[in-house]
């Protein structure tokens, strides 16, 4: 069984920062390549940023070199880095992860999704 819980979301004003994690649990190896998305209700989910297992990054265009993504591979962690705020970055915001699990297979595993609210 494999969970993955973020956490680290909340109110903040424009400009503001904060800064998400999407830690793995249960029967795990380690994380391979994860994703951050996001989703404003009525809207389709968004991909916000991703890392591989190789440490490349990428990022959707709204948030280049505002947002970065980062990994902790002995805390099994995710974690997203989000500075210099603005109103369109609220969304909900859920971390995808493919998990290397003890029994040597790959799954891909979602979160429960953070909410981020960015209001004066």
């Amino acid at each position: 069984q494999v969970q993955l819980v973020e956490s680290g979301g909340g109110l903040v004003q424009p400009g503001g920062s904060l800064r998400l994690s999407c830690a793995a649990s249960g029967s795990i190896r380690s994380i391979n390549a994860a994703t951050w998305y996001r989703q404003v209700p009525g809207k389709q989910r968004e991909l916000v940023a991703y890392i591989t297992s190789s440490n490349s990054t990428n990022y959707a265009d709204s948030v280049k070199g505002r947002f970065t993504i980062s990994r902790d591979n002995a805390k099994n962690t995710v974690y997203l880095q989000m500075n210099s705020l603005k109103p369109e970055d609220t969304a909900v915001y859920y971390c995808n992860a493919v998990v290397l699990e003890l029994s040597g297979y790959k799954y891909s595993y979602w979160g429960q999704g953070t909410q981020v609210t960015v209001s004066s």
